[in-house]
């Protein structure tokens, strides 16, 4: 497998951190908003086909029957709490905090599952996991930064709408990451 099959890869894995971190811009202000979701999303990415890699094929196929099931409700959990803080009218920072170190490592996790079964078949093809590793947590990094800063542009015109309409569109995630599993 070669440099752009893994490019390729890499960005395939990232649509899901882009969708979710076009979310969290929706909740963001702060330049910091834009850095440590990216590096969640950017180090999980990354982390989950090294830990698939070295883990070995039977682990791969446990996680494979039920990876779906798990990003699925870790989303929709996620999902509800950010569309209750819509309905709340105390301030999202105070009661609801979108860039909470828990919330994204449970997203970063949920979007990164799927890289967790990529990593095993690279194994069976030889590929240099090392660079592997790095372009897939580097194109991550920067397509979640387009994402966060698209989602900031978005978050001006929605307001207060906003973090009830990231807990739809992560709700509309998960189920989608569920129907792609069980029906395709």
């Amino acid at each position: 497998m070669g440099l752009i099959e893994i490019v390729f890869i890499a960005a395939g894995l990232a649509m899901d951190a882009f969708a979710v971190t076009i979310v969290l811009g929706l909740s963001a202000k702060k330049a910091w908003h834009v850095i440590i979701p990216s590096l969640y999303f950017g180090f999980f990415q990354a982390l989950m086909p090294l830990i698939g890699y070295f883990g070995g094929v039977s682990f791969a196929a446990q996680i494979q029957d039920s990876d779906h099931w798990i990003a699925f409700i870790l989303l929709v959990v996620i999902g509800v709490i950010m569309i209750k803080g819509g309905f709340s009218q105390e301030k999202i920072e105070r009661c609801n905090n979108p860039f909470g170190h828990v919330r994204l490592l449970i997203l970063a996790v949920a979007t990164s599952i799927d890289a967790l079964v990529i990593g095993t078949t690279f194994a069976f093809f030889n590929v240099g996991i090392c660079k592997a590793v790095l372009i897939i947590g580097t194109i991550t990094f920067f397509i979640s930064i387009c994402g966060v800063t698209a989602g900031m542009r978005f978050g001006t015109k929605l307001k207060s709408k906003a973090e009830f309409t990231g807990g739809i569109i992560l709700i509309a995630i998960g189920i989608k990451i569920l129907i792609e599993h069980l029906f395709f």
